[in-house]
């Protein structure tokens, strides 16, 4: 073979796309760790290629065949069945072996050995693992190349051990200075008896950032509490003020309020909140009541909403105390938003849990088809690594051109403007 194409990027333009041809000899210059690459990625050209590279070497250890034109020491020594890998697919070929006559050894061939080391093998298996393909089944989805060996579920499973533990600790140590969080989202999934609570931060330019997980049956105070310490820990910045949305469960609240302090301004889900008021009445009257709720909590101002809540909360207490106090109990958290004047902006992301929970759903498209956890490793890196990989296609949130103002709002609720403007006086004077 005497050229290697090397593809360019995609063109602007819809015209036929140019390639840059490498010659022989430019070729031959290229160290091996970069052969290599390359014929890892040019999966058609790197088959038709392993053999005369394998030979090349063959060649420069033992000379030719029937000749005595090698390297003092070597010879060749037949052949045997051998494989290499192409991306992560196992190609069974045939090698030539060369004998160290001084050291009464084989002589390992260098490029076989390269060959021999799948360089994406482990992501490869776990992208494809991550959408949906059974172990059990990889022999039947095995592509690219007919005569590739297909991988059996126990070598899939140990390659996707190896890739998600890597994606759990990338998750479980990431440092997070360098993200300005506005607004912190927790919520826990199920996983059979477990489950696993999460951690979702909102940036000031409305990136949604996965923070981290924990392992624990129930949201509960102290796991919570201990959980919030350790993202502080890893980084997490709250001291500008932080609007916490939550689904209303008591343990994740006392936890912020003894974490966060005075920093930390709860949002509760105005969806659940509207629920859980609804689970008290019979269902004939529910839908009613849905839509009184709703229509007060879209109402625009703060006074508005609480005027409208307060009326259905006196109506209720003839009709269902139980109800009304479910009502009441956090009713203030509900319309933080309201309070802090930009509830029309972010009402759409920040008034309820569905951003979280469009990332459990995400989750559960990864992770839903396991029907037996067997230990706690596994549940945390496939939470994990399904996470990451959901990260990257999470979308902005709405409105995020006006979180700088809510930075803002919650900074002069908590009273951090008027320290920095007496600061700035006594600075001044």
């Amino acid at each position: 073979m005497r050229r290697v194409v090397k593809r360019e990027g995609k063109s602007k333009c819809k015209t036929a796309k140019t390639v840059e041809i490498k010659r022989q000899r430019e070729y031959e210059r290229m160290e091996l760790d970069s052969k290599a690459a390359l014929i890892q990625e040019l999966i058609p050209l790197g088959l038709m290629h392993v053999e005369e590279l394998l030979q090349a070497e063959v060649l420069q250890l033992a000379g030719e065949r029937y000749r005595r034109n090698g390297k003092a020491g070597y010879k060749r020594w037949g052949s045997q069945r051998g494989s290499v890998y192409i991306k992560d697919q196992k190609i069974p070929i045939k090698v030539q072996r060369v004998r160290d006559v001084r050291n009464n050894k084989e002589k390992c061939l260098s490029t076989y050995e390269r060959l021999q080391k799948p360089r994406e093998a482990d992501e490869g298996l776990f992208r494809r693992i991550l959408h949906g393909i059974s172990m059990r089944n990889y022999r039947e989805c095995s592509e690219a190349i007919p005569e590739a060996f297909s991988l059996s579920a126990s070598s899939v499973s140990r390659k996707y051990i190896q890739a998600s533990s890597r994606k759990l600790k990338e998750l479980m140590e990431r440092r997070l200075e360098k993200y300005d969080i506005v607004s912190l989202v927790i919520d826990g999934k199920r996983f059979g008896k477990d489950g696993m609570v999460i951690a979702l931060g909102v940036t000031r330019e409305g990136t949604k950032v996965v923070l981290g997980i924990v392992q624990a049956a129930t949201e509960n105070y102290p796991v919570c509490r201990d959980f919030l310490v350790e993202l502080t820990e890893r980084g997490l910045k709250y001291d500008k003020g932080l609007l916490c949305l939550i689904d209303g469960a008591k343990g994740i609240r006392k936890a912020i309020g003894e974490v966060f302090g005075k920093y930390a301004i709860v949002q509760r889900c105005q969806w659940h909140k509207r629920e859980n008021v609804l689970s008290y009445l019979p269902k004939y009257a529910q839908e009613k009541m849905r839509k009184r709720l709703q229509k007060a909590y879209n109402q625009e101002t703060y006074e508005k909403a609480r005027k409208a809540l307060q009326s259905i909360k006196k109506e209720l207490i003839t009709v269902n105390e139980s109800a009304a106090k479910s009502l009441e109990e956090g009713l203030e958290e509900t319309l933080t938003l309201h309070r802090l004047g930009l509830h029309k902006e972010l009402k759409r992301s920040f008034t309820t849990t569905n951003m979280i929970e469009s990332v459990m759903s995400m989750i559960g498209q990864k992770t839903d088809k396991v029907d037996y956890w067997m230990n706690s490793s596994q549940k945390q890196r496939w939470v994990a690594t399904a996470l990451l990989y959901s990260e990257n296609r999470l979308n902005k949130v709405c409105g995020y051109k006006y979180l700088s103002r809510l930075q803002v709002a919650m900074q002069k609720e908590i009273g951090l403007l008027e320290v920095v403007k007496k600061a700035t006086a006594t600075v001044a004077a």
